[in-house]
C-alpha cells in the first residue's frame, strides 16, 4: 500500500470522562478546542472533520458535525459522523488518516463524543444492546456483560486461569487511572474488592466491567509538511489496520480470540514495518477484564493462553515488560463509546510527547491503540512513533 503523505498527530485534547452535566455539543466543542490549542493552529487551518458518535439521539443531537464546525467558526468546512459501535473513534481516526495520507487534506479534526449517563441504566443498557447482532443476541436477552462472560468462562475452561487473575487486570488499570486526572474511576481497588463486588454475569463481577461514561476526545491529524511548518510537538502514524469478525459471538470458531483484532494488527504491523515485540506500550479495548487478556494475545504480545500468566506476573503493569493501558483503560479511565478510540490516541500523543505526567512510560518510542466494536465485530489498530 502506497500513500502520498506521511501522517502525523499534531495536537490532542480531551474532557474529563465520567458523569458530565454539559450537553453533547458543549463537550464536543471543549475537546476540539483543546486539540486545536494543543496543535498551535487556528480553526481556519482545519479542512474537514470526522466525528465519532453512537447515541447522539440520547442527547437529542445526531447531526453533530455541522454543529461543531459552526461553533468553531468554520461552518463551510465539511464533516462526517461515523458510527461503529464501541470502535467508532478508531474508525473515524482511520478514515481521517486515509484522507490525509491520500493527499485530499493536509489538516483534519477527529473528535469522538458520547453522552449517555443521564438516560439511566435501563435505557443505556438497551442502547448498548443495539450494537450487538440484535436478532441473535440483544433481542434474545444476551447483554454485553453476558457475552463477555461467555468468553471469560471459555477462557477459564481452556487455560490455566482463575477469576482472581481477571481481577488483577482491574486492579492494575485502577492503579493507572489514579494517575490520570481525566479518568472516570480514580480509585485504587484490591483483588478482594473485585471478588466481593456484585456478580453481573458469572464469572464477571461489577469491578470486572467498565463504567458507562460521558466524555469527548479530539486530535489533529495532518501531513508531515504541515506539522513541520507549524513547529509544535507531533508524533507519526506509522501503521493502520482494520478487521472484521462474525457479528454474533456464536458465529466464531473460537470463543477466546477476536479475529478482527488479529487481522487489524497484522495489517498495522506490516505497514509500520515492526512486530509486536517493538511496541513499548498499548492502549487496548478492556471493556471487561477478559477483553484485555484476549486483546494482548491477539495483538501478539503474548502467546494464546499466556496473557493471563503475564497479568499474574505483573508483566503488563506500568513500566514493566509492556505497559498495557497506562491511561487506566476503559475500566478506569472510562468508556464514552464514541470517544474511546480517539481518547486512546490522545493518551499515545501525551505519552510520546512527554505530557503524561506520573503515568509516563519511560523511554517509549512506539505506542499502539486497539479499539473494537461490540464483541469485536469491527476493529482498528494504529501504531505511532515518536519524532
Amino acid at each position: 500500500m502506497t500513500f502520498v503523505e506521511k501522517v502525523c498527530v499534531l495536537g490532542a485534547g480531551s474532557t474529563k470522562y465520567g458523569k458530565l452535566s454539559e450537553s453533547i455539543a458543549d463537550i464536543t466543542t471543549q475537546a476540539s478546542v483543546a486539540a486545536i490549542d494543543s496543535a498551535g493552529i487556528s480553526p481556519k487551518d482545519i479542512k474537514a472533520s470526522y466525528i465519532s458518535n453512537v447515541f447522539g439521539v440520547a442527547d437529542k443531537q445526531v447531526h453533530i458535525g455541522p454543529v461543531l464546525m459552526s461553533r468553531l467558526g468554520i461552518p463551510d468546512k465539511p464533516s462526517l459522523t461515523i458510527e461503529s459501535a464501541c470502535g467508532s473513534g478508531s474508525v473515524s481516526f482511520r478514515e481521517a488518516y486515509a484522507n490525509v495520507a491520500a493527499g485530499f487534506y493536509d489538516c483534519l479534526l477527529v473528535t469522538g463524543v458520547e453522552k449517555v449517563t443521564h438516560t439511566g441504566t435501563e435505557w443505556t443498557t438497551t442502547y448498548f444492546a443495539y450494537c450487538s447482532d440484535f436478532f441473535y443476541e440483544g433481542q434474545a436477552g444476551a447483554s454485553f456483560p453476558g457475552l463477555f462472560a461467555s468468553m471469560a468462562r471459555a477462557y477459564l475452561n481452556e487455560f490455566n486461569a482463575t477469576e482472581e487473575d481477571f481481577a488483577a487486570v482491574a486492579v492494575k488499570n485502577h492503579d493507572n487511572g489514579v494517575l490520570n486526572p481525566k479518568a472516570h474511576m480514580q480509585k485504587k481497588i484490591t483483588i478482594e474488592d473485585v471478588m466481593n463486588s456484585a456478580v453481573v454475569a458469572s464469572p464477571l463481577k461489577l469491578y470486572d466491567c467498565c463504567p458507562f461514561s460521558d466524555g469527548a476526545s479530539s486530535v489533529i491529524l495532518c501531513s508531515e509538511k504541515f506539522a513541520k511548518e507549524h513547529g509544535g510537538d507531533y508524533v507519526e502514524v506509522i501503521g493502520s489496520g482494520r478487521g472484521g469478525s462474525p457479528a454474533a459471538l456464536q458465529g466464531r470458531e473460537h470463543m477466546t480470540t477476536i479475529p478482527s483484532t488479529k487481522i487489524a494488527a497484522a495489517d498495522a504491523y506490516k505497514m509500520a514495518g515492526i512486530t509486536a515485540k517493538d511496541v513499548d506500550f498499548a492502549e487496548v479495548h478492556d471493556c471487561f477484564t477478559i477483553a484485555e487478556v484476549v486483546d494482548t494475545e491477539d495483538l501478539g504480545f503474548f502467546e494464546k493462553g499466556k496473557g493471563i500468566q503475564a497479568v499474574r506476573e505483573g508483566r503488563t503493569k506500568l513500566n514493566s515488560d509492556i505497559s498495557i493501558n497506562p491511561s487506566g483503560g476503559l475500566k478506569s479511565k472510562g468508556h464514552p463509546i464514541g470517544a474511546t478510540g480517539v481518547g486512546q490516541v490522545v493518551e499515545v500523543f501525551d505519552q510520546l510527547t512527554g505530557k503524561a505526567g506520573a503515568r509516563t512510560v519511560k523511554d517509549a518510542k512506539i505506542g499502539l491503540t486497539h479499539n473494537f466494536g461490540a464483541t469485536g465485530a469491527s476493529c482498528a489498530v494504529h501504531v505511532f512513533q515518536s519524532v
